[in-house]
């Protein structure tokens, strides 16, 4: 779900299709302001003039790249099971003729353009936005690593949009993000094809929170699907190579997983340090916390993988788009009771 190129409120993910060698913005541009009691632990969000610029040049970015390499489409087993059971199901509760293989292709279409490039290969559900620079993201006291990469997994969940209700755990696994993105695109191509539209402009219609569709490749990718399958590959497991894990946090116990890109299976150009206009992020950790009459989705950097000595939590309340609602906090981390590490 693309949205972050365009800025609009339709666009359900962040944009990502391809590799760009661009500058990345200086992480010192976003020191936090001081005071008496510390560092200023909410960043400012960014002037709309600047906000605006940097959507316009990240969707020009993935406008550049969005071209599918040509060969086989693969995509990793366990996803490729999720998105067939849940495209069966949908086609069967439509309110159009759709048939589960119809239904298949068409939630598949949008992850090639959104997050493959250069040579084919299987996407990873771990896959983290490189084209995202507003400054709401980054640290507010300018230490490397430690950025909120807004756009997450197979069909890059951003918070401006679909994904504004779920952390990039839920987005990462791709057998919940399946069960979601699928039967919203079925939806959408039949209430367009019910309201009159032609096929072809139905399917258009629903992916037209996709960016990278918008120059008809998500169509082209349709019908490679359609007409010569897609290859399981067990290789790229459900997370791909992210791995689920308990945590404490707060005084409470969550489910948890443990991002490090370092681990990714499956297209990882987007982990190559010029891969983007954004920054790497240290391994982190992401949990969802119900807690307190509200929800937030909460990434941990522990200070033994990001090397800056201290805990460091980025929050973001459900709702609320990253790059104007994160909360920073030094000193805040968690325990890992699987692996027996941080805060514990």
């Amino acid at each position: 779900m693309s949205r972050h190129t365009t800025g609009l409120p339709r666009r359900l993910a962040s944009v990502l299709a391809a590799a760009a060698l661009a500058v990345t913005l200086p992480q010192t541009a976003h020191a936090a302001e001081t005071s008496a009691d510390g560092p200023n632990t909410t960043p400012t969000a960014p002037a709309p003039a600047d906000r605006a610029a940097e959507d316009r040049l990240a969707a020009e970015a993935e406008l550049e790249h969005a071209a599918v390499p040509p060969g086989p489409l693969t995509f990793g087993a366990e996803a490729l099971s999720s998105v067939e059971s849940a495209a069966a199901d949908a086609a069967a509760g439509a309110s159009c003729g759709i048939s589960a293989k119809e239904a298949t292709a068409m939630a598949l279409a949008p992850v090639w353009p959104e997050i493959v490039t250069g040579t084919q290969a299987t996407p990873s559900p771990m896959t983290l936005s490189r084209f995202d620079n507003q400054a709401g993201l980054y640290d507010p006291a300018g230490r490397d690593g430690l950025f909120f990469n807004p756009g997450v997994g197979l069909w890059q969940m951003d918070s401006a949009g679909l994904g504004t209700d779920n952390t990039a755990g839920e987005a990462i696994d791709s057998a919940w993000v399946s069960g979601l993105v699928t039967p919203y695109i079925v939806d959408k191509y039949c209430s367009a094809l019910n309201g009159g539209s032609s096929a072809p402009d139905a399917r258009a219609t629903a992916w037209n929170d996709w960016n990278a569709c918008s120059g008809g490749e998500c169509d082209t990718v349709y019908w490679r699907a359609f007409n010569d399958g897609v290859t399981a590959d067990g290789n790229v497991d459900r997370y791909g190579g992210a791995e689920p894990r308990t945590c404490e946090y707060q005084g409470s116990t969550y489910g948890c997983l443990f991002v490090d890109i370092a681990d990714a299976q499956g297209a990882d150009w987007w982990a190559a340090p010029d891969a983007g206009r954004s920054p790497l992020p240290h391994p982190f950790y992401v949990l969802r916390d119900d807690s307190g009459g509200s929800t937030e989705e909460v990434r941990v950097f522990l200070g033994e993988d990001s090397g800056h000595g201290t805990d460091v939590t980025a929050t973001r309340p459900f709702g609320g788009d990253a790059r104007d609602s994160l909360t920073w906090t030094d000193g805040r981390g968690l325990c890992d009771t699987t692996e027996g590490r941080g805060a514990c």
